[in-house]
Formats: structure tokens, sequence, C-alpha cells
């Protein structure tokens, strides 16, 4: 497939003026033909001047095209691509007939089988450059027309698109077709359908239908949870016409769960798509139920920013998901009972923080020439335009006011509805509202990469009061607060009274009884200016025993702890009152532990003191996540990973045991989740798997189920029967994700090689999820020497899988399927020399980049600290 490049879509953007589509698909055959379905489109647009251009289309086969009446030669598609020459200045009609190739990688139309019950759904996925494996279009955003859509689809089925539909009357035994409304202009992207036998949960909201829609199989699990989805999505709809002048554009908004989507979620207009994990079959935690939350306001925000007005060229993807990313986590917090911001500040930006310090490292706007074409453009979808440019945008809220901010974003809609939009148009809307210096600021935060470093130095005053030095590494202006923060000692209640009191109990169970509680002296704002070096400032009386800068998380900056500061947070972390203060104090621990100043086993034993007592679950969860994941597995060698799963075990088992009244479920699941994944004997694991609980519950759950049985295969205690009776048992698409994560995991020679042959055999047979779930079975620390021969067939067997299966699948393989737990330098060395070859695809290039660089970081910490 041909790659578009910025300069060809700007001659193309020049050339033409696209009016409509009308789109004509036929999945009447889809139950009986796996491989094809028809796609007929009509395009009208305007020639502006004589020239010549092309179309995108991806056929499995091209039956017709004409142009103004006259047959084009199939033969001239070329690169996915049917040229258009000499064009005569004005009107033209341009038709297009083909067979195209039904996906099992969620890119173009998705095909899926729900092995549950052999029902069959489809889906499409146009972003950002897989419309063509659809329809034929001028594929690039800046050239939006209205969608006229209609399906055929078996009669049984429900078919939904960007608008409302209608469904025409057909004789008996005639398949069904349906017509959607047309849409208002928007981008080739955004073009949207879902067909099956879905289930439907409709309402009516603000004189406008509403619906969300799942399959069969798992219609009682989105029965149960229907009243808070749509509650959700209501609120958040109102809380969007609070803020905006401009009112929800489109006819209708449905929400779609559909299955082995590789995206979170994808904010096509009237048709919102989400990956069906969304709708929980099993126990989950309420920083899970957040998260959904979030998704759910961060895809309509796209509605407005995105949809209504569009990005011109890839370069600007921050200004769709950063502002997404910002709204979702804003408005969630605005229209709901949750408090989403401490999961944002303890995962998401360390997401970003993580990807701001690669050697792929980018600006969140980056400079046009740095997305020259749409295979460029993919890689930007990652924590610097998502959780970086979000926290950009934070810091412009801090410091602009949220009431110019708001006012800044109204007349930008205003400026460019239902048309496009550039970084440039962006700040001048927020200038004009503000009267501030905006351009500064956006040079400063947009264009540049790497995150600022901020290092407090505090001294005793000769006369009296104290002095802070914070040395500023960086370029960017910083609106903060720092935090004072001293213990008073006070004797701690006999017992835990509930998670309020979980730190102060945890403290005093440190100390022998007699607990020092942190209390904030002073929270004061600073302001820092964008230059390098060290701001001074002088306070009275006695320094602070913890001073935390940025408190209340409102920049973006990796931030350091004085020496004082670091040994009072060991001793009272949990018991700070504020959750982002712990999750800013946590996050200073975690990059210090990822730059080898701070010993791994260090932040274990913080963990290990104060996560019993961490009421916040997104906290909890985030540092468990990273001791685990990162720590144990990465940072650690053999003797003292061991010693690190021990640690987690008695962490989680003492958090099982505070939390055995059931009185925070959430709490107690994290427990059993953290238990199961540190376990190094098999024994408790098989007990709970033998009475299908865990004593005093909970009982175990599907994923629970799976949870367990995939550790039992890494020690090595289970065996392909038990799997095989397991996914018997679980017949449902995830048990056969989770039969296949477990055979993976099996800690024998042919389990090994059946799951490598499965994941990059050229017949390419697995779908995009089960790939992705024999990967994650595939490499375990504990199977090092088995596992040793694979690491060079890694590099090789994964060239060749992205060469052939595209962007989605190479994701995978660089983010699920490398050596990761092979921390050594020949998985080192050996990458490198893949890295150094001719014949990668960007997306591997990426991955393989990233993770090298995030391997090097670990061989560090280990030589540092082993």
């Amino acid at each position: 497939m041909a790659t578009l490049t910025r300069s060809e879509a700007e001659a193309r953007a020049r050339l033409l003026d696209v009016h409509r589509y009308e789109i004509d698909l036929d999945f009447g055959r889809a139950l009986e033909n796996a491989e094809s379905f028809g796609s007929v489109t009509t395009i009208r647009f305007t020639a502006r001047e004589a020239g010549d251009t092309f179309v995108e289309v991806r056929p499995l086969a091209l039956r017709r095209a004409t142009l103004d009446g006259r047959d084009l030669d199939p033969a001239s598609l070329a690169g996915g691509r049917l040229p258009l020459r000499g064009l005569t200045a004005g009107e033209h009609e341009l038709r297009v007939a083909a067979e195209m190739p039904y996906s099992r990688t969620g890119e173009g139309m998705h095909r899926f089988t729900d092995p549950e019950d052999g029902l069959t759904y489809l889906y499409s996925m146009c972003c950002m450059t897989e419309g063509p494996l659809v329809f034929a279009s001028f594929d690039q955003p800046d050239l939006k027309a209205v969608f006229d859509l209609a399906v055929t689809a078996p009669r049984d089925w429900t078919v939904l698109g960007n608008g409302v539909a209608t469904r025409q009357q057909t004789a008996q035994g005639e398949p069904g077709r349906w017509h959607f409304a047309s849409t208002p202009p928007i981008s080739t992207y955004l073009m949207a359908v879902a067909a099956g036998p879905y289930h439907s949960v409709r309402t009516e909201h603000a004189g406008l239908p509403f619906g969300i829609h799942v399959r069969r199989s798992l219609a009682g699990h989105l029965d149960r949870d229907a009243g808070e989805i749509l509650g959700i999505t209501t609120r958040c709809f109102d809380r969007y016409h609070e803020i905006f002048a401009e009112p929800y554009p489109f006819d209708s908004y449905d929400q779609a769960f559909v299955p082995e989507f590789n995206a979170g979620a994808m904010e096509n207009p009237g048709l919102v798509t989400l990956r069906d994990e969304y709708v929980f079959r099993s126990a989950v935690t309420q920083t899970e139920r957040e998260v959904r939350g979030v998704v759910i306001a961060h895809e309509m925000a796209h509605m407005w920013f995105g949809d209504l007005v569009t990005l011109r060229w890839w370069d600007d993807i921050w200004l769709n998901e950063s502002f997404a990313e910002y709204m979702g986590y804003q408005v969630l917090a605005e229209a709901t009972e949750y408090e989403p911001w401490t999961e944002f500040a303890g995962s998401r930006k360390p997401w970003g923080y993580d990807a701001d310090q690669r050697p792929s490292t980018h600006p969140v706007a980056p400079d046009p020439d740095g997305v020259p074409d749409t295979a460029s453009a993919w890689l930007n979808f990652d924590g610097i335009s998502y959780a970086k440019g979000a926290s950009a945008l934070r810091q412009l809220v801090t410091w602009l006011g949220e009431e110019t901010f708001l006012a800044g974003i109204n007349e930008h809609f205003a400026r460019h509805r239902f048309g496009n939009a550039t970084l440039a148009d962006f700040i001048d809307s927020m200038a004009h509202a503000s009267g501030r210096p905006v351009p500064a600021w956006a040079d400063a935060w947009l264009r540049t990469s790497g995150p600022d470093t901020l290092t407090p130095t505090v001294t005793e005053e000769p006369g009296g009061g104290w002095r802070l030095e914070l040395r500023h590494e960086g370029g960017r202006p910083h609106r903060l607060r720092l935090g004072a923060y001293d213990l008073r000692a006070e004797q701690a209640g006999a017992a835990d009274t509930g998670e309020a009191d979980a730190g102060e109990a945890a403290a005093a169970a440190a100390t022998g009884g007699a607990a020092r509680r942190p209390v904030r002296r002073e929270a004061r704002d600073v302001e820092l200016g964008a230059e390098e070096g060290s701001a001074a400032f002088t306070f009275p009386g006695s320094r602070p025993d913890l001073l935390v800068v940025n408190d209340g998380d409102l920049t973006y900056a990796k931030v350091r702890l004085d020496a004082r500061s670091w040994e009072t947070a060991q001793e009272v972390l949990s018991a700070l009152p504020d959750p982002l203060t712990r999750t800013v104090v946590w996050n200073a621990a975690r990059d210090m532990v990822r730059d080898a100043e701070l010993d791994p086993r260090s932040y274990l034993a913080a963990a290990r003191r104060h996560l019993p007592g961490e009421p916040a679950p997104a906290l909890l969860e985030g540092v468990l996540g990273f001791a685990r994941a990162q720590i144990a597995d990465r940072y650690l060698g053999a003797p003292a990973r061991r010693e690190a799963l021990e640690t987690l075990t008695e962490l989680a088992g003492e958090l099982l045991a505070r939390t055995a009244d059931d009185a925070a479920p959430g709490r107690r699941l994290i427990a059993v989740r953290g238990l199961i994944d540190a376990a190094t004997e098999p024994g408790t694991l098989r007990s709970w798997l033998r009475a299908g609980t865990v004593p005093g519950g909970p009982a175990l759950d599907p994923e629970l189920r799976w949870r367990l049985l995939h550790r039992l295969a890494v020690l090595g205690a289970t065996d392909e029967a038990e799997i095989k009776a397991e996914a018997e048992r679980d017949p449902s698409a995830a048990g056969e994700e989770g039969a296949a994560r477990c055979r993976a995991a099996l800690p024998e020679p042919r389990a090994k090689e059946a799951a490598w042959e499965a994941m990059f055999d050229p017949a390419d047979r697995l779908s995009n999820y089960l790939f992705t779930a024999t990967a994650e079975g595939f490499w375990q620390p504990e199977q090092r020497e088995l596992l040793a021969p694979y690491v060079p067939r890694y590099y090789r067997d994964a060239t060749g899988l992205a060469a052939r299966r595209g962007h989605a699948l190479a994701q995978a393989a660089t983010r699920y399927a490398f050596p990761r737990g092979l921390t050594e330098p020949e998985t080192l060395r050996l990458g490198e020399e893949c890295l150094a070859g001719e014949d990668l695809t960007p997306a591997l290039r990426r991955g393989l980049t990233d993770q090298l660089d995030d391997l090097r970081r670990a061989l560090r910490v280990l030589a540092r600290w082993s």
C-alpha cells in the first residue's frame, strides 16, 4: 500500500472540493462468506482546475470504476491508488464497485464470529488510513464531505451508522436494507458502520436517540450496567452543553461495544465504537469503572474537537487527543461522583513521562516536517499526544483560568465549525479570548520535547526561617504549588475503623503504635519562568518535615524529593491527606528508581509499608503494577526477584486480611489479583481453584479463574488437560484468549514451540486479540533458560510479521511479544543489530526503539543496585 504524504495531500486539497459520498455496502452474504463484502461508492466532487489525482481503494477485486460515466482501467490500480487522469475543471462523478476484504486485525471492516454462540458481527475502523478497505475515498482529513450510507445485511441484524437509520421494506427471504440520514460534512476516517445481531438498550435524551449495543453473549452484562453507562453518557452530554456554546452537531448518539477492538474507543460521529471489555463480565475495581467513564467522556468530547472541528493534517493529532483526554477527565469529575484525576496522575502521566524520555520522543505538536506521511503519523498515538498533551492543557487552564480557556475553545468552534483547523488557529483563538501571550506559551510547551525536572534543596536560614532553592532543568514555564508538611505526634487508635483511617493505622503499625501524622502547614502557588536555572524562595519558621514540589499535580515535570522529605515520606506516605499529593510522591520515587537514583528495594519497602493502608484504589493499583511488572520482572536479578515477589505476596495478604469484612470490595479484589500475580508457590492458588472461591470471598469469576490458572501455568503447576477443561467451562471469546495465554505460559518446549508457530506462522491465522493473548503468556522471567533460544528468532520473525500484517500487529509484536522477561545484554545486542537493518516497517522500528531504550534503562538499574 502506498503511503500518503503531506505534500500529496496538500496538492489534492488544492485541486479538489469533495461534496458527497454515496456508499452502498452489501453484507448480505456475511454468514456464508467470511472473506469479502460488496462495496459501491459514488463520489461527487469539483476539480478547481484541470489536473491529475488519485482515489484510494484497497479491494480484493476491483469490479468496475467509472469517471463521469467513462470506464477506468481496473489494471491501473496500484498500491491502493486508482489514478484519475485528465480531470477538467468543474463537477465530476466517480463510481467504484469493488469486492472488499473482511479483516481479523481490527482494521477496515472487522469480522468476528463469537465462539460462544456462533453469531457473526461486523464493525468498521477507518482511522487513520483504513477507510479505503471499506469504501473508495479521497482519504485525508481536510477533504470533508456529506456521507450517505446504505447497507444490505441479514434481516434479523441490527445495523448502525453515523446517522439515524431507516429500514426499507424487502421481500420475505431477501436480506434487510437500511438507509442512513445524511451526515453533516465529516472526514473520511470518521465514516462508521456496525452490523450484526447486536443486543441494544435504547433511550432518548435531549430530544435525541441514544443507544448502547453489544454482542448477544454479553447482553446480560450490558443490561446490568446499562443504567450506569447511560447515566454517565447523559450527564456528560449535559455538562458539555453547559460549557460549549455549539450544540451537539449530529442527529443521534450510539455507543457500540465491539469485539477485538485495537484502541480503547473511536470517536465516529453518532456511532462511537468501544472495546467490549468495557462491558464487564467479571468483578472489577472502582478504578476500572472510572476509566470506562473517562473513555465515554473522552469520545464525547471528540464530537466537538475532532468531528465538528477537525485537524487539517496528522501533525495536529494532539488537537484531537490531548483535548479529549483533558476534557474526558475534567468533565467526568464535574458531572459524576468519580474523582478520576488520581488515576490520571498515577497511571496516565507516567505513560507520558516514560514516552517523553525515550529516543522516539517528539513535541506534543510536532513540526509539520516531523509528520511527512501517514506512516509517520501512526506513531504519534502515544503517551505524549494523550497524557503529556492533556497535562499541558491542564497547565494552560491553570495559567489562563477555566472561564478564559472555555471562551477560547468556544471561539475556536465558532470559527471552524464543520471545517479544519491547525495549531496556529487554536492558539489564535486562545490568544484572542485571553489577551495573553499564548503563542510563547505554546512554543515552550507544545514545540519542545522531554520533561522538565525540578529538584529542591532546602536549607535553614541563619537568622531564622528556611530557604528553598528549586533547580529547574528544562525550558517551560510552570505554575505549580509547593506543599509544606509537618509531622504531629499522636497516639493512634486501637483499630482500623475504615478506609478513611487506613493511612494513620498503617503509620501506627509501622511505629509500634505511636503514629506521626503529616499536617499541611502551607500550600503556596509559585510561577517559574521558562529559563533553566534556580529559583529561590524564603519562608518563615522551621523547615518542613516534608516538602512536596508540584503538590496537587498541576504541572507536568519530573520532581525530586530532598533527602529529609524522602525520609519523612517513607514514614507517613499513606497518611498524607490528598491522594494527588501521595501520587506526586510515589511518582517521584518511581522516577528515581527508573533513573537508577533509588534502590528498587527501597521502593518495594515503601510499598510494603504503606500500600495496605492506601485508601485510593487507583493509586494502590498503579504502585502495585509498577512494583510487580517493572521492579520484580525487570529491575532485579533472579534471587532478589524471588524476594520481591514474596514481599508483594505478603503485602497482598495483609491487604486481603484487612478487607475481610468486605467493606471495600474493590480493594479486596486488588489484593486477590496481586496475590495471584506474585505467587511463587502453587499451594494457595490451587486451594482457591479447588474451592472456587477465595476464603471469605470473592468467588472466582471467569477473570479470576483464568488469571489464577495462568499463574499456575507459569509455575508449571497445570497442564493442557486442565486448560482444555477450563476452556470448555468458559467457551467465550475471553475464554479462548485465556486458554491461549495459559498454553503459551506452560514451561514445556512443545508448548512454547506451538505458541511461537501460532504467533509467527506466515499463514497468519490468529486474530489481533489471540495474537496478543499468546504473546502475553509466552515470555516469563521464571523460564529464562527455556526461552533464551527464542530471542534471536523474535527479531527475525517480528520483522516478517510486521511486513505482512501491518500497523496494528506490528504494534502488538513490540508491545506484547518483545522478550521483556529476559533483561540481559544479549537481548539488547541482538535488538540493536536488528534495528540497524533497513527492512523494518515504521511501526516496528518505533516499537523496537522504545523497547530497547527501556531495556537499557533496566540494565542500568540492575548494574547500579545488583
